[in-house]
């Protein structure tokens, strides 16, 4: 059995406002019922006697063809086994593709006030839908030091020590056209396999910069040069070159990771010292990031440049 994290939950009620499901038994507090597990149960196993290594705290969803077996079951089976669907853990029932609900599931349903919902939707796009949702809502999050901007369409968190002049460098790249997603803390959230970053409410759209205060950035430079969220795709690391002076200067490193919440995101360390065009240099490393991934290697270049002059010059001799 697959294990989860059950730090956050949504309840059956955010479920149905936000989908608009149709409520077919249950009353208000029905929908008091919540879910803490990311995805959906198909009970084609349960319907047919076998509940082992079933998770209980699923949604169950009925399509087209459970309908179909449901109709094939006897009365005592469905009386014997509904009820293992509608345990205390269960969070609702979905039926889909506007399908009736089977007799007996709405007696013990509604015996039990228990939510059974319905949906005109067909199934695989229910299915896809609800955990595209729940995987949103129940992802992990943290907490970050550092800024998040979108930087030629790349999300760009610039981290590094207090003082290393992070808020300033994003300053001048909204000055340049880049765009904030916020400034000194940032809420992150790992969804879909990767981490996605906002800002708190309480800072939104806000900046600090020493000697002046606070900023509002929208108004300072419109609405344009705010996002109100990023997938990361880059880290950039200010650091000092007194506490490193032997930076690499090719770019032939072993790529470098951040690990944020579990994934992996590379990472690139840039020395700052007094008269470095900072935002210049994250522009560059951004632009250079999406050339890689793209297939290009400015390293790899350098080298092959070497090997026909190598080559050239020995055959010369």
């Amino acid at each position: 059995m697959s294990e989860f994290k059950y730090d956050k939950k949504v309840t059956i009620r955010e479920i149905v406002e936000f989908f608009k499901f149709e409520q077919l038994t249950g009353d208000s507090h029905a929908l008091d019922r919540w879910t803490v597990v990311p995805d959906i149960n198909r009970p084609g196993f349960e319907l047919c006697g076998f509940y082992k290594m079933t998770e209980p705290r699923r949604i169950v969803l009925i399509g087209n063809k459970e309908s179909e077996f449901i109709r094939t079951m006897s009365e005592a089976d469905q009386r014997a086994r509904f009820p293992m669907l509608m345990d205390g853990l269960t969070p609702a029932i979905i039926i889909t593709r506007s399908n009736e609900v089977p007799p007996i599931l709405a007696e013990l349903a509604k015996a039990n006030n228990f939510p059974i919902l319905r949906t005109s939707l067909e199934t695989y796009r229910t299915v896809t839908d609800i955990i595209t949702y729940l995987d949103e809502k129940l992802a992990p999050e943290d907490t970050m030091s550092g800024v998040l901007l979108n930087v030629y369409g790349k999300g760009v968190l610039l981290t590094g020590e207090s003082g290393m002049g992070k808020s300033e460098t994003a300053l001048e790249l909204i000055k340049r056209g880049q765009v904030l997603i916020s400034d000194d803390r940032v809420d992150v959230q790992h969804i879909h396999n990767h981490v996605y970053g906002h800002s708190p409410s309480i800072t939104k759209g806000l900046m600090e910069i020493r000697g002046i205060g606070i900023i509002d950035v929208e108004k300072m430079f419109g609405a344009s040069a705010l996002m109100d969220s990023a997938r990361i795709d880059l880290v950039i690391h200010l650091e000092s070159y007194e506490t490193q002076p032997d930076f690499n200067r090719i770019g032939d490193e072993a790529e470098r990771f951040t690990s944020i919440l579990n994934v992996l995101v590379p990472t690139v360390t840039l020395p700052i010292s007094a008269g470095r065009n900072v935002a210049v240099l994250v522009e560059s490393a951004v632009t250079n990031f999406r050339l890689q991934e793209a297939g290009y290697n400015s390293a790899d270049e350098l080298r092959r440049r070497f090997r026909e002059y190598s080559g050239g010059k020995d055959g010369n001799k």
